[in-house]
């Protein structure tokens, strides 16, 4: 069952304390990312027999498989996918996207900046006990949006070495590039360094499990990568006119990700946090997947009450939250107080599913209070900005004293002479 924690009653550590997410994999991911790197394909074979419990002779998705694919996924899906997809597209295209510039405002000289796509992304897209098409969806679209000529998505096989239809459907809807039937910490190291059948990127995004996170961190100075994600997080701000039904519901519907996940509610009611741990122990019974709600529950979760909606603010600020939803009467007026949230849900009919499916605002969000410093993944993630200077001589003439004396303060003469030697004996030739 979920504590419920006063506020006035427990010490500050315990109301901020996160989910361990320590684990021991840092050994077992350097050594696979070492073999794929030495090894290529003949080690991703290696570890598809054992982790996938497939044999592969070929690792890329054909185009018939793709078809295939579109022709098992019932076509209500397939609408829902493309209406979300248009959604995720809509919200997007309005992020305010960096622009160049080019400043000539100083005789002889040209500055600017250039905004350039990154060329190849890889999408990492989790397999296993559940399958994420609205990740296809949600890292790629701004990636395509962007102008990434290449989208290089890897997913595990099941045991018959097909990936499932639903993620090959999100891919063909979303414009992905190219499709490998790969997993795991070796999928990102193939990523990362390439293979003779998967190319290596620029940039690694999408979730995955802790060896997936681990090889993330590892591969990075190689490859860009999003973040490191944590496992799932929401936390729920509730006043009494919140329905205690809908809060448990969307508490549980984090819950049931993984063991790990944590759902959190602070309110300002002690009544309702009754009501909604009662709520909990009647809704998680009737869940497929049960067992793992219930240890995210019993082991993450927690409500804690407050004497008022500010403080219940301060705490999801400093718990920095990856979902934050506020039940409360006036979503508004809270929203100018939250400082650190991944994505904020608002008022009473916006569960967090909302937010996973179809709104349009992107799902992959800082985890593990992250949110306190990085952003929602956007299409910003998907570009890069390059300098360029030009002086004419003249405009070289009038600062490369200033730049010698500069560079002779830190003891580097070389670039003192480098900004000087273009302009030596021109005295003496006057």
């Amino acid at each position: 069952m979920i504590r419920i924690l006063n506020m006035s009653d427990v010490s500050r550590d315990e109301i901020l304390a996160r989910t361990d997410t320590g684990s021991a994999v840092e050994t077992v991911v350097a050594d696979i990312i070492a073999d794929v790197r030495k090894n290529g394909d003949e080690a991703l074979r290696r570890y598809c027999e054992k982790f996938d419990k497939v044999t592969l002779t070929c690792f890329r998705v054909t185009q018939q498989e793709i078809d295939d694919a579109l022709t098992q996924v019932e076509p209500a899906f397939l609408a829902v996918l493309r209406n979300a997809a248009d959604n995720i597209r809509a919200y997007h295209q309005q992020q305010i996207r960096p622009k160049g510039f080019v400043m000539s405002e100083q005789d002889g000289i040209v500055m600017g900046q250039k905004v350039i796509p990154i060329e190849k992304v890889g999408l990492y897209v989790p397999g296993g006990t559940a399958a994420y098409p609205s990740t296809v969806l949600m890292d790629s679209i701004p990636a395509k949006i962007a102008g990434c000529s290449e989208i290089v998505m890897v997913t595990p096989p099941g045991k018959d070495g097909r990936v499932n239809p639903a993620i090959l459907a999100a891919a063909h809807v979303a414009g992905v590039t190219s499709i490998y039937k790969i997993g795991g910490a070796q999928a990102v190291a193939a990523l990362a360094y390439g293979t003779e059948s998967v190319p290596k990127v620029d940039k690694i995004v999408g979730p995955g499990n802790a060896f997936v996170a681990e090889a993330k961190k590892q591969v990075f100075g190689t490859v860009s990568i999003d973040m490191i994600a944590g496992p799932s997080e929401i936390l729920i701000v509730a006043d009494r006119t919140a329905n205690p039904r809908y809060v448990a519901a969307d508490l549980l519907s984090q819950a049931e990700h993984d063991r790990m996940a944590s759902a959190v509610l602070v309110t300002d009611d002690a009544a309702l946090a009754d009501a909604v741990s009662e709520e909990l122990e009647r809704q998680i019974v009737q869940l497929p997947r049960m067992e793992i709600a219930r240890t995210s529950i019993d082991t993450n979760g927690k409500i804690i009450v407050t004497d008022d909606l500010d403080a219940a603010i301060d705490v999801a600020n400093e718990l920095a939250p990856e979902h934050l939803e506020l039940c409360v009467a006036d979503p508004f007026r809270l929203l100018s107080a939250v400082k650190h949230a991944g994505s904020v849900f608002m008022g009473h009919n916006c569960p967090e599913s909302l937010g996973d499916y179809l709104a349009g605002p992107n799902h992959t969000l800082p985890t593990s209070g992250t949110a306190r410093f990085s952003s929602p993944l956007s299409v910003d993630d998907f570009i890069k900005k390059t300098q360029f200077s030009y002086f004419t001589r003249d405009a070289l003439r009038r600062v490369a004293d200033d730049v010698a004396l500069f560079a002779t303060k830190e003891g580097l003469d070389a670039h003192a002479r480098a900004a000087t030697i273009r302009f030596e004996g021109e005295e003496e030739s006057k």
